[in-house]
């Protein structure tokens, strides 16, 4: 069992987001604006932009907050701190325990199971990604990013198994289909009693 991070092991980005932006007042619009161009321009394959340099670690995580805050606003006009903007914007990030206690439940079946995450620079749970995986995979730490199939075959390489014998989980559809292009099975994240109940379908849950 592979599964992300951000979205599926924690509370969702979009709820994280939505209290940064508040308690920094930040621009809402500007903010979406800049964000969807430079996503877009992350999954589109064309080139590189910031969000790819910081996934895949060749743009370092203070480079790129200082990139990002030079393109926000705050409601009133006034500028955005620079220094620590990763981890206020995920700083309202929360574990969800019932897929933590998945994870536990599959790896004491038997299953293997890996963490694979494209890095924004997070503080990771080291503690408890310990009780819970074989293997961790991290964008930054390994020079490549999902949806990029060398990484996907990393992990796999780590647990010692094939793409067939695999179920990967992720909030990003594109990440999905890109790892059952190569043979694994998707599962697209939206919530985690869906997911839960599709891991008991498959048999990697009791």
């Amino acid at each position: 069992m592979i599964t992300d991070w951000g979205g599926v092991l924690t509370s969702p980005l979009n709820e994280a987001i939505d209290v940064w932006l508040a308690a920094e007042r930040i621009d809402v619009g500007r903010y979406k604006d800049v964000m969807r161009a430079w996503v877009k321009q992350a999954y589109d394959g064309a080139g590189t932009n910031p969000i790819h340099g910081l996934e895949d670690g060749s743009l370092p995580t203070g480079d790129f907050e200082r990139l990002l805050a030079a393109e926000l606003v705050t409601a009133d006009g006034g500028p955005v701190a620079a220094a620590g903007l990763i981890a206020r914007m995920f700083g309202a990030f929360t574990p969800v325990r019932p897929m933590y206690d998945a994870l536990r439940a599959a790896r004491a079946a038997g299953a293997r199971t890996a963490v694979l995450s494209n890095s924004w620079g997070n503080d990771y749970p080291r503690d408890l990604f310990a009780e819970v995986f074989d293997a961790v995979v991290i964008s930054s730490e390994v020079g490549l990013r999902k949806p990029d199939e060398r990484i996907f075959r990393h992990a796999l390489a780590l647990l010692g198994l094939d793409a067939a014998d695999c179920v990967f989980i992720d909030d990003i559809a594109h990440n999905v289909r890109a790892a059952e292009d190569l043979g694994l099975h998707g599962i697209h994240h939206t919530g985690p009693d869906t997911t839960i109940a599709e891991l008991r379908a498959l048999g990697l849950l009791p």
